[in-house]
């Protein structure tokens, strides 16, 4: 196994993650993490060594995703609503509200509370990881981690 499989094969799973909790969508997590591979391996010479490799990456994914957002907002088209199914109607009804109010709420949240939240919750990652990832450590992520779900519980119960 070549140097650079053994860090794809490591590193893989946090980057998957990290790419997971910003775009909330398998399929796209996993383009973007493979994209945010390539580019290290191209650019592996850039890399100085100040953080630890896998943030690196996730940072090279951030970007990734970022640029890949810009460029389908400049030619999105409108996609048909997703079909109902029949179960449940009246829970799914509130389920969606709900997510939707959640969702709402997780969009007004300040930086870096957004995130940090996006990350522990829909990326599942650790809170050394996240700490990693902002160069802070893991008891400030899990600081603003606690802020920001007591903030967004406290305007869901409002």
């Amino acid at each position: 196994m070549t140097e650079f499989e053994a860090v794809y094969t490591e590193n893989y799973p946090i980057v998957y993650r990290y790419a997971l909790s910003l775009c909330r969508n398998p399929a796209a997590a996993e383009e973007i993490t493979q994209e945010a591979f390539v580019k290290a391996m191209e650019h592996m010479g850039q890399f100085d060594g100040r953080c630890r490799l896998y943030v690196w990456i996730c940072q090279i994914a951030k970007n990734t995703y970022f640029t890949d957002l810009k460029k389908r907002k400049r030619y999105a088209e409108e996609t048909p609503p997703p079909v109902p199914s029949a179960e449940d109607p009246e829970e799914r009804i509130f389920e969606k509200e709900t997510a939707a109010r959640i969702h709402a709420l997780l969009e007004q949240l300040p930086e870096p509370y957004r995130e940090v939240f996006s990350l522990r919750v829909f990326g599942e990652l650790s809170f050394s990881q996240i700490g990693a990832i902002y160069g802070k450590t893991d008891s400030w992520a899990r600081l603003i981690y606690f802020r920001a779900k007591r903030k967004v519980k406290e305007d869901l119960d409002e």
